[in-house]
């Protein structure tokens, strides 16, 4: 394995089971895959190619049915739910199409939700939502309710959440695919920031090829394998 490889992935299948029948997304032999530390990949196919599933088992939301999954240098998938839990709060950022923020609460206190986890002060917590907003160009919004922000907006504040607590890795699931084009760019151009003046190591599924242009390095996979290798910058 590559020593400064964010995530190495070797010989991972996944299969489901529906009633007596096994589905199976990532096939046998099994995928393997180094992503090195502080690279922005972009994961494109066709649907049903397994994009997601693998973001899955990357960020660990999900465990491989066979084969091994290291991040960071630690095997999350010999985890158990609680110790995957943990690392998960203190490892990844989520950002999805969709923006999952809580209508109720204003923009601070949605970014500050995955701080409540932590044994951080409220002083402490107060500090890191600031910094969040900051880089996210929404200081000047933090008290505004999702409702009273755009789409561009919200998602602005999704990815401020997701950084919050300072991740190295941050995986993305169509992120600008509820985003007209304009807004989806200035997006990305926010992730590319994140990963080039952050140290961000960033993992994004996309069908836009004008998404994954703003990536360091595209994937392909195909009936779940992989078509393409990332190449060297």
């Amino acid at each position: 394995m590559t020593t400064d490889a964010m995530i190495q992935i070797r010989n991972v299948t996944k299969a489901y089971e529906r009633g007596r029948q096994k589905v199976a997304v990532l096939h046998e032999p099994g995928l393997t895959l180094d992503v090195p530390r502080g690279d922005f990949v972009a994961l494109m196919g066709p649907s049903g190619s397994g994009k997601t599933t693998l973001l899955n088992l990357i960020g660990g939301l999900d465990s491989p049915t066979s084969g091994e999954v290291s991040v960071g240098g630690q095997r999350i998938d010999r985890m158990s739910g609680g110790a995957l839990a943990k690392w998960r709060s203190q490892n990844v950022g989520f950002v999805f199409q969709f923006y999952n923020l809580m209508p109720v609460l204003s923009a601070e206190r949605n970014v500050e939700l995955p701080l409540l986890l932590t044994n951080l002060s409220s002083a402490e917590r107060k500090k890191r939502v600031a910094i969040a907003l900051e880089v996210v160009g929404l200081a000047d919004r933090a008290r505004h309710k999702p409702g009273e922000l755009s789409g561009g907006q919200q998602q602005r504040v999704a990815i401020a959440r997701a950084i919050v607590s300072d991740p190295s890795l941050l995986v993305c699931d169509e992120p600008t695919g509820d985003l007209d084009r304009h807004t989806a760019d200035e997006i990305l151009g926010l992730l590319q920031t994140l990963n080039r003046d952050h140290g961000k190591t960033i993992v994004m599924v996309t069908h836009d090829q004008l998404a994954a242009n703003y990536a360091r390095h595209t994937l392909h996979l195909d009936k779940g394998e992989l078509a393409e290798q990332p190449v060297a910058a």
